[in-house]
């Protein structure tokens, strides 16, 4: 199940789409057909709060699809939506696990830059858009836009102090997020949230992948290019520290909610990793492709 958040006819929807990604199903309108009312929540936050009663809701819903004559109708081609980011106002700063691949940890310093305890850092709400959105250039406060492809997790269920061997149980399901970042923001002030959070610097999408699809998160492949351009290529094997883990240490003391979004951290070839490096500019077309997942697709502002 691939959920997505769009705008239709002036209203927000939660939605479906099919595996040809091609086609969404508004689960208000398929509902409506079924039974006549309207129960599902119109905000991905609230229907994740539901937990396994919205998951079952939706299966019910997938279930009478399946025999009905009305199939084809129900779903609306995707271009007739906008598709916005899937949480496109998280109730809370983006959680953003750094240097979390070897690799990465080097090519912004060197081997004594790999981390021996999780780092943690947070982009603010206002920093959320959706797959083909355009992403400020900022120009009026950086040169050095950068790149950053990554796996996000979308919590599913309210925990704190949870272990590691149940830690997967409380993903509701995972989505592509670029964390894109003003690096010299970034080493000015010391420390990451200024540099990390200007306006629309977080693209994600284009949807949510329930976890039922992806039986092993720590075995994804994962590229970013520009302008066709192969920047990043890995996969989540490389993790130095295991979506287990990460979501084990950030809930030792503090409380994750449904809803709540963890990036999990980017590969070696970010545009500052380069010599000389290779920055952000107008007209600049990202894309971050997660297998099992699809791609994010991002312009920078001309």
């Amino acid at each position: 199940m691939k959920f997505v958040t769009v705008f239709y006819n002036d209203e927000l929807f939660v939605g479906l789409v099919d595996q040809g990604e091609t086609k969404v199903l508004l689960l208000n309108h398929a509902e409506e057909a079924m039974t006549g009312q309207k129960s599902f929540p119109s905000s991905m936050l609230e229907c994740i709060a539901s937990g396994e009663t919205f998951i079952q809701k939706v299966n019910g819903l997938l279930e009478w699809i399946q025999t009905s004559e009305r199939t084809e109708s129900l779903y609306l081609p995707i271009d007739d939506v906008k598709l916005l980011a899937p949480i496109p106002r998280p109730s809370k700063n983006i959680l953003c696990v750094g240097k979390n691949y070897a690799e990465h940890a080097i090519e912004m310093g060197s081997e004594a830059d790999i981390p021996e305890y999780i780092m943690v850092f947070t982009k603010a709400p206002t920093t959320v858009v959706g797959s083909n959105e355009r992403v400020l250039n900022h120009q009026n406060v950086t040169d050095q836009l950068d790149y950053e492809g990554e796996l996000a997790i979308i919590i599913g269920k309210k925990g704190q102090a949870i272990k590691k061997e149940e830690a997967l149980d409380y993903i509701f399901g995972y989505t592509i997020l670029n964390d894109v970042t003003a690096r010299d923001l970034q080493s000015r002030h010391k420390q990451f949230f200024i540099g990390k959070s200007l306006d629309t610097t977080c693209p994600m999408g284009p949807w949510i992948v329930h976890k039922s699809i992806i039986e092993n998160p720590n075995h994804l492949n994962i590229q970013t290019t520009v302008n066709g351009e192969v920047r990043q290529n890995s996969n989540t094997k490389n993790f130095i520290f295991p979506i287990e883990e990460v979501i084990s240490v950030l809930s030792a003391g503090m409380t994750l909610e449904p809803g709540d979004i963890i990036a999990t951290g980017t590969p070696a070839g970010v545009g500052k990793g380069f010599k000389p490096p290779k920055f952000l500019s107008p007209g600049d077309q990202m894309e971050v492709t997660i297998e099992k997942i699809g791609t994010l697709k991002n312009t920078i502002q001309e």
